[in-house]
């Protein structure tokens, strides 16, 4: 059986806060004199009904675990970290969402919040070997204007190379905020070549769906499973070239799902949909990257050449370069012909040639996602 950590691909869909690891949260509760709640360090995914208080229970804790990064060491951190867990996993391209807003004060402002981000992001990627953008997100419990401001910021730091901005993104809980209000703020980050990333049926079904392909023209859809339950949604987001973050473990661990087996992982493929695989905060959910792959090989029953597939959409869903796509689609090939992954080339590491499927280029089929905020407001 071949090694899924050895399977280059790329991480779309991860929180900057909920990517750390459980032991530096607790470095830096310490650090900072913070009582947290034990839930935050017990070995146990978060498990909450799929309703407002469930939600709520789920944002509370985030924010706990939020309010104990202070500072730029704590920042830098995290990005650090984030980096060298998707290189153990074999993803060779990570997208880290993150919402400036609620480091600001700390670090002197919403510019050298997301600068701090940035700066580490390229340092850890250039070390490690893993090629990484950032994903500026808003959140729907703040003010419209507030994502326009954010939108800005993000398009003074757009590219697509090793610490630069790739996309923007609206998370939080989907029945909050006017869906439509937000379409400017998304309007300014498209202009600027930016992926439109937004977080979108997951909490809300098919109709939400549709609302935000109307509303803000995603690239691609962070979560988007309940469009399953809708032939005729699931077709248009297939149509429109809209790429899935799928999250296994966050749809169970928030309750959409009872159990890892309703995830419909595979009417969402089957339909043609370009899906990429996310860990979305593995701090909670205490389930990474290689462990949504083992889902689907386990429960959902993907074959290895349906797993390479899934790393393969990753990859074209991504906003990496054309030689960054190029080196890691080439490495899932050799992955797939070795006979059980062994030597096969992990995402970080292989450097092999063009994929004729690079041609699709950035911009198609899907591209970045997500937010974060302040007290009761986002991940990220």
């Amino acid at each position: 059986m071949r090694d899924l950590a050895l399977l280059p691909k790329a991480h779309l869909h991860l929180h900057f806060t909920g990517s750390m690891r459980p032991g530096t949260l607790a470095d830096l509760a310490d650090r900072h004199g913070i009582r947290l709640p034990a839930v935050l360090l017990d070995a146990d995914p978060l498990h909450v009904p799929a309703d407002e208080r469930g939600w709520f229970r789920f944002q509370r804790l985030y924010d706990a675990a939020r309010a104990c990064v202070r500072s730029e060491d704590d920042m830098r951190r995290i990005v650090a970290e984030a980096v060298e867990d998707d290189a153990a996993e074999g993803s060779g391209r990570l997208e880290i969402q993150v919402d400036p807003t609620s480091y600001a004060p700390f670090v002197g402002g919403l510019t050298p919040a997301l600068e701090i981000v940035l700066d580490e992001a390229r340092r850890a990627g250039e070390a490690i070997g893993v090629d990484v953008g950032v994903v500026v997100a808003a959140s729907r419990m703040r003010h419209p204007l507030d994502a326009r401001t954010l939108a800005r910021l993000a398009a003074r730091h757009a590219g697509d190379g090793p610490g630069e901005v790739v996309g923007f993104g609206l998370s939080n809980d989907e029945r909050r905020g006017d869906t439509e209000a937000f379409g400017p703020a998304f309007a300014i980050a498209r202009r600027a070549g930016l992926a439109a990333v937004p977080h979108g049926g997951e909490l809300l079904g098919p109709a939400h769906v549709e609302e935000v392909l109307d509303a803000l023209r995603p690239d691609r859809l962070g979560h988007g499973v309940r469009s399953a339950e809708d032939p005729r949604v699931l077709d248009r987001v297939v149509d429109e070239g809209v790429a899935l973050e799928v999250c296994p473990a966050s749809n169970v661990s928030l309750g959409v799902y009872g159990a890892d087996r309703d995830v419909p992982l595979r009417a969402l493929v089957a339909a043609g949909a370009r899906v990429a695989l996310g860990a979305d905060d593995p701090l909670l959910f205490r389930s990474r990257l290689v462990a949504q792959y083992e889902t689907a090989r386990a429960v959902h029953g993907f074959s290895d050449a349906e797993l390479a597939a899934l790393a393969r959409s990753s990859i074209l869903a991504s906003r990496a370069s054309e030689s960054v796509r190029g080196r890691l689609l080439a490495g899932v090939d050799a992955w797939l012909a070795g006979d059980d992954g062994e030597g096969s080339g992990g995402g970080a590491t292989t450097r092999s040639a063009g994929h004729p499927d690079a041609a699709d280029g950035p911009g198609r089929a899907g591209e970045p996602a997500d937010a974060e905020g302040a007290r009761v407001e986002v991940r990220g």
